[in-house]
């Protein structure tokens, strides 16, 4: 059998982050530009290989001016590293293993993973559900810009969540 490629449907897909903030609440983030996609032999994605591009440029934060520091260079410095990028190692089912790159800086991460299925939609299209879901410290990524409030609160973790709710649509 052959491989089939699934590409990511951003209409029905977000990438998504969360971080402390003042160490008191979450902030939420995410990205409008994306792509992802996925090469498998089968509808289990028992080998499945999974890419994905961010631009680093479609952070939105409900914050302009903390959306414009977030792509400044005391942050990701979207001018020289538009791209954040994970690619696969390993699936296995409940676990997705690859190399996620931010600021040319690239790790191992492990996301804990929801395959939620294959389904076909109205329109004839067959689709594939996945959540996924890790914990990064920032600063392994170059993402070191540190502050703390008169009061001594730190005002941004070095812990974030990355949520992804992703949609894929069989080519």
């Amino acid at each position: 059998m052959g491989t089939t490629k699934w590409v990511i449907d951003p209409t029905h897909s977000e990438v998504t982050f969360k971080v402390k903030h003042m160490m008191i609440s979450s902030l939420t983030g995410h990205f409008k530009e994306f792509k992802s996609e996925i090469e498998t032999s089968n509808d289990e994605f028992t080998d499945a290989t999974f890419s994905t591009e961010i631009q680093v440029d479609s952070i939105q934060t409900k914050n302009e001016d903390r959306d414009t520091h977030l792509k400044s260079e005391e942050f990701f410095g979207a001018e020289e590293f538009p791209l954040i990028t994970f690619k696969s190692t390993e699936f296995k089912g409940d676990k997705l293993t690859g190399d996620l790159t931010i600021k040319g800086i690239t790790k191992s991460i492990t996301f804990d993973t929801d395959f939620n299925g294959v389904a076909l939609d109205p329109y004839g299209q067959t689709k594939a559900g996945f959540e996924f879901e890790a914990n990064i410290n920032r600063k392994e990524f170059g993402l070191t810009w540190s502050a703390v409030t008169e009061a001594g609160n730190i005002v941004v973790s070095d812990k974030i969540k990355l949520i992804v709710e992703a949609q894929f649509i069989k080519q």
